[in-house]
C-alpha cells in the first residue's frame, strides 16, 4: 500500500482525511440524539442559541473523542481490510498530528458547552469522551467480550448533554433515553461484528462472534434487543415508572411499529444465520435509532 505523506496532499484532500478522522456519519446520530434530548427536555422547542452552542460542541467532542480512537487503535486498524483506509495507517495523517487534533477538539468542546450552555453538559460532554477513549478503546476493547456492552455508554452519553443543556440538571426522563441508547448498542455493533468476523478475529478482538461464535451473538442480539424494545416503550408508560410519562400516543405506536420489525429481523438472522441478513439488521438498526428518536421530537412538538 503507497503511503501518501501530509505534505504531499493539497488542501482540500487534507480536509477530507481530518473529517474522515472524526467519523461524522457515526458523529451525526450521535448529535440528533442530543438534539432530540434537547427538544423533550423542552417539551417543545428549545433556544435557538442553546441548541447551535450544543450541537457544534457535540460534533466537537465526538469528533475528538473518534480521532483519539484512531490514534490508539492504528496498529490494529492497519491490520484489517474494513479499517486500513483510515486516515492514520493509510498515512494521510500522522499518527501525531491526529492526537493534538483529538484532544483540540475535546478541549474546544468542552470551552464551548462551559461558556455557551453550562458547565454540567461541558463536564458530560468530556465524561462521554474519556468514556469511549480510556475505557473503552483502552480498557475494554481489546481485553473483554463485555466490551460493547459495558462501552455503549459512550454512545449514550450525548443525550445526558442535551438534556443538561436544556435543564441544567439530570433526571429520571434524561436516564430513559440514555438507557434507549445504551441497550441499542449491543445489536447494532454486534451485527456489524459479524459482517467484519475475520478482520476482529485477525487482530485478537474479542467481539462477541470471535469469543462466543456467531450462533451464540445470534441470540444475544435478540436478547439485548427484546430489552431495547421494552426500555424504548418506558417513556410513555406512566403506569410502569409512575410520574414519567413524557411521550406521548404518536411516540409508543412509533415505538411498537419499529421495535416489532427490529425483533423480525433478529428472529431472521438466528433462522438464516448469514451476512447478508446481518448486513440488512445493521443498517435498520440505524434506521431505528434514527426514527424512534425523530419520533420523540415530533411528539414533544404536538
Amino acid at each position: 500500500m503507497a503511503i501518501i505523506t501530509q505534505s504531499d496532499q493539497s488542501v482540500s484532500a487534507l480536509f477530507k482525511a481530518y473529517r474522515e478522522l472524526m467519523k461524522l456519519r457515526i458523529v451525526a446520530l450521535l448529535v440528533f440524539t442530543c438534539i432530540t434530548a434537547m427538544f423533550v427536555a423542552a417539551a417543545g422547542r428549545p433556544d435557538a442559541l442553546k441548541l447551535l452552542a450544543t450541537v457544534v460542541g457535540g460534533v466537537l467532542s465526538a469528533g475528538g473523542a473518534s480521532a483519539l480512537n484512531q490514534f490508539l487503535d492504528r496498529d490494529m486498524d492497519a491490520k484489517m481490510k474494513r479499517t486500513a483506509h483510515r486516515p492514520i495507517p493509510s498515512g494521510r495523517i500522522t499518527p501525531i498530528n491526529a492526537l493534538l487534533f483529538g484532544i483540540g477538539l475535546v478541549a474546544w468542546s468542552v470551552l464551548i458547552l462551559g461558556l455557551f450552555v453550562n458547565w454540567l453538559a461541558a463536564a458530560l460532554a468530556l465524561g462521554g469522551a474519556i468514556y469511549y477513549v480510556v475505557l473503552y478503546t483502552v480498557l475494554l476493547k481489546r481485553n473483554t467480550v463485555a466490551n460493547i456492552v459495558i462501552g455503549g455508554g459512550a454512545g449514550a452519553m450525548p443525550v445526558l448533554v442535551g438534556w443538561a443543556a436544556v435543564t441544567g440538571t439530570l433526571s429520571i426522563e434524561a436516564f430513559l433515553l440514555f438507557a434507549i441508547v445504551f441497550y441499542w448498542t449491543p445489536p447494532h455493533s454486534w451485527a456489524l461484528a459479524l459482517m467484519v468476523n475475520k478482520d476482529y478475529a485477525a487482530v485478537g478482538v474479542p467481539m462477541m462472534p470471535v469469543a462466543r461464535g456467531p450462533e451464540t451473538t445470534h441470540w444475544q442480539i435478540l436478547f439485548y434487543s427484546v430489552q431495547l424494545v421494552l426500555v424504548s416503550l418506558l417513556p410513555a408508560g406512566a403506569l410502569l415508572v409512575p410520574g414519567v410519562e413524557f411521550m406521548g400516543l404518536f411516540y409508543l405506536i412509533s415505538a411498537v411499529l419499529l421495535g416489532v420489525r427490529l425483533l423480525y429481523l433478529c428472529v431472521l438472522l438466528i433462522q438464516r444465520a448469514n451476512k447478508p441478513t446481518a448486513r440488512r439488521l445493521y443498517k435498520y438498526s440505524s434506521m431505528y435509532l434514527l426514527f424512534l428518536f425523530l419520533a420523540m421530537i415530533i411528539d414533544s412538538l404536538l
